[in-house]
């Protein structure tokens, strides 16, 4: 099944727009970068040249020892008989990550303005030096991740005409008919089986078997560990593939918060850091950090050294949990412990819609699941699996702070909406429609 993706369209604008900056496309392994960048620039009749940078290592060489565009494509010519045309050509490399001054010597090939570049690879937040700072003016960036729950639901009979009236009983906090209702949260319990990895999701559609679905994740987390090996050295690679594989043991406890000790005794987080720095960078891992108030600017009260951490896919955790969690989740049967499996879901959604994740713990209020700034002000999230959902004290006591400055507060779980003075019940697919609020601000001219 072609699956269609949300950034497509900001492939396509790029390609439309005849942009003479660069186009970076970045995630983790087998989200469906380099999918999507074919599929749009072959859509959109391109020329366009790919090369595959661990396909063809020849080419790392042409591009680290090429000065000049000119120098660039002659040494392309020796790898391939496709006609290079000035003004003409996309030239796309994949695996990028191979070539780690790429990021610094993209802005010298814009410049010169022949051809137009498109950029994409997995581990680029590990490889690429200088990626945090890539020139302003000559790249465009585009984050890719699993597909979230509204992409899941392109290989549903769930048309447009129902988010549309979904979307808007979120907004007006209208109950769904019940019908509609259970429908999408049947709906949401398979995208936690099946999660938004792009071949999972394709063979699934395909064909309905959750073993299949078993196996691609399994050969997913395979790369990953293999990347873990090749990237790393002997003694780094050890402890990635630990602290990588404690997050679904981590997430099964009662505090999910990921507990340092627990990868070896005594051991402690400056130790460790740089371990966890990778795992996000590679777009493996969700971090979300502790906020020591749950006030705006979150960022000004992070604290680093204390976080939970998710996988990037939930279809990936509850494929480590095992087919019988699986199961439990499809039959809803109770005695399954799926708090961690909600949360990593949510945390998923939220990272895709460009929030940054906290969440807040304090020994006399309690912890709030997630806090973001939405609407200009912190919104408190908490997520429940179970039926005790309307239960939620550190919710009703932040809340009741006026100095958190917090007017109203979500709780994501298997239910329908309803709401309860400042508080929103929301059936848990609902986390789809939660968008980040880019302000726009103008200022009045400043006259001297």
């Amino acid at each position: 099944m072609n699956l269609q993706r949300k950034n497509d369209e900001i492939i396509r604008r790029w390609c439309r727009t005849n942009s003479h900056k660069a186009l970076l496309v970045k995630g983790a392994r087998q989200v469906g970068k380099t999918h999507s960048i074919r599929h749009v620039l072959t859509e959109e009749k391109a020329d366009f040249f790919e090369v595959n940078l661990i396909e063809k290592p020849v080419a790392v060489e042409i591009l680290e020892g090429s000065t000049t565009v000119d120098e660039l494509i002659m040494g392309f010519s020796t790898i391939s008989k496709q006609k290079l045309t000035k003004g003409k050509t996309i030239i796309f490399i994949d695996e990028v990550q191979r070539c780690k001054e790429m990021i610094t010597r993209i802005k010298f090939f814009v410049e010169e303005g022949s051809f137009r570049f498109v950029l994409s690879g997995s581990l680029l937040g590990v490889e690429l030096t200088n990626l945090n700072s890539a020139p302003v003016g000559f790249m465009t960036v585009c984050d890719f991740y699993p597909l979230d729950f509204e992409e899941f639901l392109q290989i549903t009979n769930i048309n447009t005409m129902v988010i549309d009236d979904l979307r808007k009983s979120f907004r007006n906090r209208t109950p769904v008919m019940e019908v509609v209702n259970q429908k999408m949260l049947d709906m949401f319990t398979r995208y936690l089986v099946v999660g938004g990895m792009p071949e999972a999701v394709s063979r699934f559609a395909d064909t309905n078997n959750v073993n299949d679905v078993l196996q691609i994740h399994n050969d997913i987390q395979k790369l990953y560990k293999l990347d873990f090996t090749q990237y790393e050295t002997i003694d780094r690679h050890l402890i990635l593939t630990n602290a990588y594989d404690l997050i679904s043991a981590e997430l099964l406890k009662q505090n999910k918060r990921y507990v340092i000790s627990d990868l070896k005794n005594g051991l402690h987080f400056e130790r460790v850091e740089n371990t966890f720095l990778w795992l996000k960078n590679a777009g493996v891992a969700l971090p979300v950090f502790n906020s020591t108030e749950p006030r705006i600017p979150l960022k000004l009260n992070e604290k680093q050294s204390l976080f939970k951490l998710y996988l990037s896919d939930v279809g990936m955790l509850t494929s480590i949990y095992g087919m019988s969690t699986k199961s439990m989740l499809l039959t809803q049967n109770s005695s399954l412990n799926a708090g961690g499996i909600f949360e990593n879901v949510v945390a998923q959604e939220l990272q895709a819609k460009g929030f940054s994740l906290y969440y807040y713990n304090s020994n006399r209020l309690g912890e709030l699941d997630f806090v973001i700034e939405y609407n200009n002000r912190p919104l408190p999230i908490e997520v429940k699996s179970g039926k005790d959902y309307t239960i939620h004290s550190a919710m009703n006591q932040c809340l009741a702070n006026r100095d958190y400055n917090m007017n109203e507060g979500f709780v994501f779980a298997n239910c329908n909406v309803s709401q309860k003075g400042n508080i929103t019940y929301l059936p848990i697919y609902m986390t789809m429609f939660l968008e980040k609020n880019d302000t726009e601000i103008v200022l009045d001219k400043i006259v001297f």
